[in-house]
């Protein structure tokens, strides 16, 4: 299914640019700069404290092109790992005790090499998660997929804007979530949801320019609509903020809301939610092989620390121990109210 929705996005534009975006974001207008505001309340720079995560991001090809999308991934993306980076990816975990491998997009499901990176992974005894968009599960090619996926225990974190149809198709295309709905009834038949080993949590992004609710506050609503209406169990929300970096950014500049939106973020900043920032406990490697601290600063083309190693075929846990993080005003996306991570919010 493609999301024809977003009409305003302009491939080749300047905004289409990393460096445009940097240059976007690092420009002085009053903003405070995210280092500047870790120094006022008493903060180190960032630091990376142990590795707990291997997030794969397998490159930006996907069945949408949902408007609020970070990754700018769609159908025509041509950026798509290679199985030789996928191999030395294993390589790497497997010189290393990261007990977690995240898999992400783009649709990651539909890279050649997922279900290697799902095997190896499992066969070196990691937890693996599936960061899924959910109408992947029903495209024809993919039949197999949820058998495949609940035999290897891989959790499923997948992306619902909203409980209501509306919301959800205004973001991600008409009769996504018609078709989300099939898929979440397709993994509970086959035991996902049920509060087992096969973990289903769904993601709440906010459709517009503000922060997301409370996590506990938005999963207890989800969980009662989603059963009430629709017969479908799950077992978490998280809740993750929207960065302002690619459609979003575009999105936000097109509508006047930039300033207000960093006014927000940056006003709602709180020095709590810094300790459990994702980029702390992981690295995220690109589809071309090059690291970066976190999916966000990769979509800015902000790689690691140089002494880290950049690239995949680099790397060692012990160089990416107390490695300085690499920063800018999106940050503040991730600090702000209850903090944003992968996992939800951080406090």
């Amino acid at each position: 299914m493609v999301n024809t929705a977003f009409s305003l996005l302009r491939r080749g534009s300047l905004l289409a640019s990393a460096e445009h975006q940097r240059s976007i974001l690092e420009k002085p207008n009053g903003f405070p700069m995210f280092d500047e505001r870790l120094k006022t309340s008493g903060l180190p720079p960032l630091t990376a404290t142990s590795m707990k995560v291997l997030q794969i991001n397998v490159g930006k090809l996907c069945n949408q092109t949902c408007r609020h999308c970070h990754v700018d991934a769609s159908p025509d993306r041509r950026e798509v790992m290679s199985r030789e980076t996928a191999e030395i990816c294993m390589r790497a975990l497997a010189a290393s005790d990261i007990p977690i491998v995240d898999i992400t997009g783009g649709a990651p499901e539909l890279n050649p090499s997922f279900r290697y990176l799902v095997e190896e992974s499992k066969r070196l005894g990691r937890h693996v998660m599936d960061r899924c968009n959910l109408t992947v599960l029903n495209l024809a090619s993919q039949r197999d997929l949820i058998e495949f996926l609940a035999a290897h225990e891989v959790e499923i974190v997948a992306s619902l804007p909203y409980y209501q149809p509306h919301q959800t198709d205004a973001q991600r295309g008409e009769g996504v979530f018609e078709s989300s709905i099939q898929a979440l009834h397709k993994l509970n038949e086959a035991g996902y949801g049920k509060g087992g080993k096969l973990k289903l949590t769904l993601v709440y992004n906010p459709v517009g320019a503000f922060l997301p609710p409370r996590q506990a506050s938005i999963e207890a609503d989800f969980k009662r609509a989603l059963k009430r209406q629709h017969d479908i169990d799950i077992d978490g929300v998280y809740t993750i903020t929207n960065m302002p970096i690619s459609r979003f950014l575009e999105f936000l500049l097109d509508s006047g809301n930039y300033d207000s939106y960093m006014h927000k973020i940056i006003g709602a900043y709180n020095p709590h939610a810094v300790e459990s920032v994702m980029c702390r406990t992981m690295v995220s490697v690109g589809w071309d092989g090059t690291l970066y601290d976190c999916d966000y600063n990769q979509m800015l083309e902000l790689p690691i620390e140089e002494r880290a190693g950049r690239n995949i075929k680099d790397f060692t846990p012990e160089r990416h121990q107390g490695r300085v993080i690499m920063t800018g005003r999106h940050c503040f996306g991730c600090t702000a109210g209850q903090g944003s991570s992968c996992g939800g919010e951080t406090i």
